[in-house]
């Protein structure tokens, strides 16, 4: 009662799934990944004990096309089972069992796997994996979302929309450094999930997105004192400890610390505090 995608980046240091169904918090249940290990998706009825087992057997080096003959070949409910996965190279795999409601089967490529089942028809695992393979200029996360968005506009769930789900995993990739989970974002009961995953995956990049080198301005001159005085229309007016030591505890405030660089501002952070500071005048250049 699903429609999902797994799948690796080019490089295979990224692992996600994005999932949409007619059922309640679909993202809870279905997705599982692992840092340069692998990710798979459980669904239709689904057996939650899939995903430790497939990770465990991804860990040992097992391809995604015998992790999915394993855990087929040890279930007695397999008839009723859907599962995709993607391992840290080759090919993705993917199961549907022939008691699932149709329309279900799935498509699969190099690092990826499409499937769904109680679907329009096949267009919708079409639609996911051509819109996969077109995204290529994309990051990550969001070229999963467009894939979804792809198999969501082809028809989808052919019972309605309730909910999806985005995971993505990469080592280290975490906030602050401190886990490998990338993006973890659920819309667990909503008429239009799809839609709302993008919006939630749009804030999220925006709040915890690394900083582009390439663009960060130096906080001195003209920057510095703009920033100052937009920060002082907040309440945070720079005293001892400088422009930088008021960017930062505001920045803080506005869970935008994963932008902070150490005598820089990132563009995205100076955006946002233009939006949200009382209009404050431009300063004069010295003459």
């Amino acid at each position: 009662m699903t429609f999902s995608l797994v799948a690796r980046s080019a490089d295979g240091r990224l692992h996600g799934v994005a999932v949409a169904s007619k059922f309640l918090a679909a993202g809870a249940l279905v997705p599982a990944a692992a840092a340069e290990v692998g990710a798979l998706a459980t669904q239709a009825h689904v057996n939650l004990a899939y995903r430790p087992q497939g990770l465990t057997l991804l860990r040992t080096g097992v391809a995604a096309a015998d992790v999915v003959a394993g855990l087929i070949a040890a279930d007695p409910e397999r008839e009723h089972r859907q599962l995709g996965v993607v391992g840290a190279s080759g090919s993705g795999a993917t199961w549907t069992g022939p008691a699932c409601h149709p329309w279900a089967g799935g498509r699969t490529g190099d690092g990826w796997a499409a499937q769904g089942n109680v679907l329009t028809g096949p267009e919708v695992v079409d639609a996911l994996g051509a819109a996969w393979q077109a995204g290529t200029t994309l990051p990550f996360a969001e070229r999963l979302v467009a894939a979804l968005r792809a198999g969501d506009e082809a028809g989808g769930d052919r019972r309605g929309r309730q909910s999806a789900g985005l995971l993505v995993v990469e080592r280290g990739g975490g906030y602050g450094g401190t886990s490998d989970v990338v993006v973890d974002l659920r819309v667990d009961d909503h008429p239009d999930p799809v839609a709302e995953l993008g919006r939630l995956l749009t804030v999220h990049t925006m709040l915890f997105g690394r900083p582009d080198p390439a663009t960060l301005l130096d906080l001195s001159g003209a920057v510095a004192a703009e920033v100052a005085a937009l920060l002082g229309a907040l309440g945070h007016p720079v005293h001892e400890g400088g422009t930088e030591a008021a960017l930062v505890s505001w920045a803080g405030l506005e869970n935008l610390e994963e932008r902070l660089v150490p005598g820089r501002i990132d563009p995205v952070v100076l955006t946002h505090l233009r939006g949200v500071a009382p209009h404050v005048p431009a300063p004069r250049s010295a003459s």
